[in-house]
């Protein structure tokens, strides 16, 4: 994508004049009506963040040893990569890659699979059902 000099002025100075800290989108975004996504690495959404709750409950309980939030960067193909949300030991030894999602999109069920396909480790994709966690292991 490619903007106009005023476009990326633009871009620059929107959140600071109007007084927000709303995540900025590119002009393009906006006019397509995108989302922008992620801004910022280490924030985790609130289901991300729920999650991370639970495995801090699991390492008090002795049944996984470590986990780090966006730990673990995989390498799919030329100019595609992966990043697991969690990276998690369990009591196993066996490190797993843990991905949550609130709901699925093609491209995103697509590299974890790929991802499955060429790394020897457990990759498991995490969804919240009311209270409970839903696991599927790829």
């Amino acid at each position: 994508m490619r903007w106009t000099e005023e476009e990326y002025r633009e871009f620059l100075t929107r959140g600071k004049a109007e007084g927000t800290s709303a995540p900025l989108k590119s002009p393009a975004a906006e006019a397509r009506g995108l989302a922008h996504g992620r801004l910022t690495t280490e924030a985790m959404n609130g289901t991300e963040a729920a999650y991370d709750a639970y495995l801090w409950l699991l390492r008090a309980s002795g049944d996984i040893l470590w986990h780090k939030f966006e730990a673990i960067k995989l390498r799919l193909a030329d100019a595609t990569f992966y990043t697991p949300d969690f990276a998690v030991l369990p009591a196993s030894g066996v490190l797993e890659m843990h991905e949550v999602k609130g709901f699925w999109r093609d491209d995103a069920r697509v590299k974890i699979k790929v991802a499955a396909s060429i790394y020897p480790l457990r990759f498991i994709a995490v969804t919240k059902i009311g209270t409970n966690w839903k696991c599927e292991e790829f």
